[in-house]
């Protein structure tokens, strides 16, 4: 762009020389290349209508980077200039142009390039140092100064002069071209010593030149040499508090006399300890009132004499080691206590001394029991720094401890501890806090007027009972405890008020962790005790080494098996058994229970249960209901019973006709009945009179000898006998044969044939009667066996069992033609007495509806 207008430029110049120029403008200041300015500074530029220009200064505009300056800056000279003031700025880095209106086509756009920038600020802090280079001083003098932090925007010329006085000579260093350049090397040739040197530096760009301060001294002042040389920090073996360090210089004295600084530390320290150089004169020192037995750092470091110069570096650090002297502090006793239902076992536990002084080869111990002594020991150092005892709660205990090296012994460490229940106060309101990865712990003060030496915090690892200490003064009543305490760790902080003859007041102890995580494992339940419808949980505790922090609660989660719809129930931290209710009876169930931290949760593993069919005492109520209803069943069985006996032992046991009963008992061949008219009709049935050849051959056999027999059963009531007939049913009297069981289990109807006669006539012409009785029981036993009956016959005789209203025998008559028999009622007084029959008349046939005569 800017070579394009050079060139246009240069038409229009030619053009206007030729007198064929359509250019009518033309602006003041005028150049072919860019004009410098100074940012911050009013420019003014004035636009001229060149002659025979038909414009007027009214249609002059300006234009900066093609936007238009407002008229309020314009300023109008004539009709033919118009000038433009505007302040400059670091961006105005551009065209500025002035133009005729666009309707007058024989002007062109005229303009100039505008370059905004500073001038060089002066250089201060100049500072030239000459390096030692072997056994002599670099001929190079290095320069270097301040030139601001304002960029000038231009290219800006840096050089720096050195001037020798005594040569009368001036030395130019080669300097770089930058607009910020600060360093610079001079060669003088060769150092001069001991003469005087003028050094400075001048700066320059398009806008303006700057020259520094001059740096005038003797040459010396320039130097800057090595630090010294072989140096040693020996160790006095009479002294054990100080130190010999020796050294050798870094360069000649006659071409530089030096003076001398040290410092030194502790090995494990990184404060510095710096000796006055006025006090380092030549080139040995002491170093006194260190520490015995103690590592320490040593550095030197030199400069030209009267701090001519510059400091050189510090040297190498070189180690040394004071010597052994005698413990100069007290170990740092201390006990820890468990007690146990008849004794204390009491673990003292100890640091060697703070101020050792030396290697420290063993302890001494004295341990006293209501201030006799009971123990003395000797304990090496390579042993662990604690030791064991038992101690009774009614006895108090003194301990003495000193430790000791090769030199001598410390001071000694006393603890008291008191019997049992005798403890002094304790502090209060003791509290801790995390605060930078560190436990602090914060307490009330004791009242004043106790006599409190210091506090002591013991802090002791769960459950490996590892412990640890420190103390403070009893001015402090909150500190951080400088051990290396572990994340995740549980520990038990313990505020300890520390009294005379160092005698422990009651500890206040809290549990910590400096920082918590999620618990290793999640807790597993182990017991169930399922019911119909809830189940009693049982788990055990995370231990405490693996629960990684506090535990905020926990939460069960139980579903059914086959659903996995989980339901759950958040209880507190300290609670190991849970009552679930509301569960489905005879079901199975899954349950997993999650411990809980501020760091996050984990659950254990899933556990399975299945609850029970019934409830507690359902069973017993339904076997104590089945009982019971089984017992009022059998009582409303028995008074039915008793009270329907007569019922049920008619229905048991049916009544038996009794012979005695009937009107044929009462007859006999001796006594014939008397036969009474009847009171009313009597239907007569007519039947054939067997002759004596309708029976049996064997039944006439047999009658005359059972005739006593019958007699003999007349009471029985199954009176019957053997029958030719083809009756299915069997006489009674049949039962020599073995056919009782059959005929018991049959009914019945007994016939009675009785030879009947009136008054006056014998038996054998007496027409037959029939007397019939029916009954379903069976027969008697006397009728089974009527063997037993005959011994009893004559007894019998007169016995007559009376069960009830049997119908009475009739009596049975022949008509006169003697041809038919006739039934008739007999009476109740008439009835003739069984006993005066006579044997041949009487027989006994089963029938069921029909009588056989004899």
């Amino acid at each position: 762009m800017d070579t394009s207008h050079h060139l246009l430029l240069l038409l229009m110049l030619l053009h206007y020389e030729a007198g064929f120029s359509h250019n009518c403008l033309k602006i003041l200041p005028d150049s072919n290349s860019r004009i410098a300015l100074e940012v911050g500074k009013n420019f003014t530029a004035t636009c001229h209508l060149l002659e025979g220009s038909a414009h007027t200064s009214d249609d002059i505009e300006w234009t900066m980077r093609d936007i238009p300056i407002p008229k309020q800056f314009y300023h109008k000279i004539n009709e033919t200039a118009v000038s433009v003031t505007v302040n400059i700025s670091s961006d105005m880095r551009g065209w500025l142009r002035c133009k005729a209106k666009e309707s007058q086509p024989d002007c062109y756009i005229y303009g100039i390039s505008l370059h905004p920038g500073y001038p060089p600020l002066k250089p201060t802090n100049l500072s030239c140092i000459a390096v030692q280079e072997g056994e002599d001083i670099s001929p190079n003098l290095n320069c270097s100064w301040d030139s601001g932090s304002r960029n000038p925007l231009f290219d800006t010329t840096y050089n720096v002069f050195a001037y020798i006085t005594i040569l009368n000579k001036t030395y130019t260093g080669d300097c770089k071209q930058h607009h910020l350049d600060r360093y610079c090397v001079v060669n003088l040739e060769r150092f001069p010593h001991h003469v005087r040197l003028k050094v400075w530096v001048e700066v320059k760009n398009v806008l303006g030149s700057e020259r520094s301060e001059q740096l005038e001294n003797y040459s010396e002042y320039f130097v800057k040499p090595n630090p010294p040389l072989n140096i040693q920090v020996l160790t006095e073996d009479n002294f054990s508090t100080s130190l010999m360090v020796t050294w050798e210089p870094p360069i000649q004295e006659y071409v530089l006399t030096l003076s001398y600084a040290i410092r030194y530390r502790k090995a494990s320290s990184d404060v510095w300890v710096e000796v006055a150089e006025s006090l380092t004169k030549g080139y040995t020192f002491r170093l006194q009132s260190l520490e015995p037995y103690t590592q320490y750092v040593v550095q030197i470091r030199c400069i030209g004499e009267n701090h001519s110069g510059y400091w050189s570096n510090w040297s190498a650090g070189v180690t040394g080691h004071a010597s052994e002297d005698k413990p100069a502090s007290a170990p740092d006793l201390w006990r820890i206590i468990r007690s146990t239902s008849n004794n204390r076992n009491v673990t003292l536990v100890w640091k060697a001394p703070v101020k050792a002084n030396g290697k420290i080869l063993g302890y001494y111990l004295n341990i006293c029991h209501d201030y006799v002594m009971i123990e003395s020991r000797n304990i090496t150092a390579d042993n662990r720094l604690m030791y064991l005892m038992k101690l009774p709660p009614g006895k108090n205990a003194s301990i003495e401890l000193t430790a000791y090296n090769s030199v001598g012994a410390s001071p000694k460490a006393t603890l008291f501890i008191p019997r049992s229940g005798e403890d002094l106060p304790g502090v209060k309101n003791m509290s801790w806090s995390v605060r930078d990865e560190k436990l602090q712990v914060q307490w009330t003060s004791l009242p004043v007027g106790l006599r409190l030496s210091e506090y002591l915090l013991e802090w002791v690892t769960v459950p490996q009972l590892q412990a640890g200490w420190q103390r403070v003064s009893s001015k402090v009543h909150n500190t951080t405890l400088n051990g290396d305490l572990k994340k995740f760790q549980r520990y038990n902080i313990s505020v300890y008020p520390i009294y005379k003859y160092q005698q422990a007041g009651r500890p206040v102890t809290r549990p910590a962790y400096v920082q918590q995580g999620i618990p290793e494992k999640g807790p597993n339940v182990t017991q169930t005790k399922s019911k119909k419808n809830s189940a009693e949980l049982t788990w055990n505790e995370i231990p405490l080494e693996r629960q990684r922090g506090f535990i905020t609660n926990y939460t069960i989660f139980y579903a059914i098996g086959s659903t996995k719809q989980w339901k759950s129930v958040t209880v507190n931290p300290n609670v190991q058994s849970y009552l679930l209710m509301d569960l489905a009876s005879e079901t199975d169930y899954v349950v997993n229970i999650m411990a809980s931290t501020v760091a996050g949760s984990v659950k254990g593993i899933d556990y399975n249960f299945k609850t029970l069919k019934y409830g507690d005492g359902e069973v017993e109520v339904i076997v104590v209901v089945v009982c019971l209803s089984f017992l009022f069943l059998t009582v409303f069985i028995i008074m039915f019973c008793l009270r329907k006996r007569e019922v049920i032992k008619k229905l048991l046991w049916p009544q038996v006709p009794d012979p005695s009963d009937s009107s044929i008992a009462h007859w006999s061949p001796d006594f014939p009945i008397k036969a009474d008219v009847p009171k009313e009709d009597v239907s007569m049935v007519e039947v054939d009179v067997f002759d004596g050849k309708s029976l049996c051959e064997e039944d006439k056999a047999e009658l005359p000898l059972k005739k006593d027999k019958y007699l003999s059963e007349e009471h029985s009531s199954g009176i019957g006998g053997s029958s030719c007939t083809s009756s299915p049913r069997h006489s009674i009297s049949d039962s020599d044969s073995g056919d009782s069981g059959q005929t018991s289990a049959s009914t019945l109807q007994y016939s009675s044939v009785v030879a009947g006669a009136h008054k006056g006539q014998t038996p054998s012409h007496q027409p037959l009667a029939f007397a019939r009785s029916e009954s379903t029981q069976p027969l008697l036993d006397s009728e089974e066996h009527p063997e037993h009956l005959s011994e009893s016959s004559g007894q019998s005789r007169s016995l007559y069992m009376r069960r009830g209203r049997e119908p009475e025998l009739g009596v049975l008559g022949q008509d006169s033609s003697g041809a038919s028999l006739t039934f008739s009622p007999v009476q109740e007084e008439e009835t003739p007495v069984a006993e005066d029959l006579p044997a041949s008349a009487l027989s006994y046939i089963p029938q069921q509806n029909s009588y056989r005569p004899q």
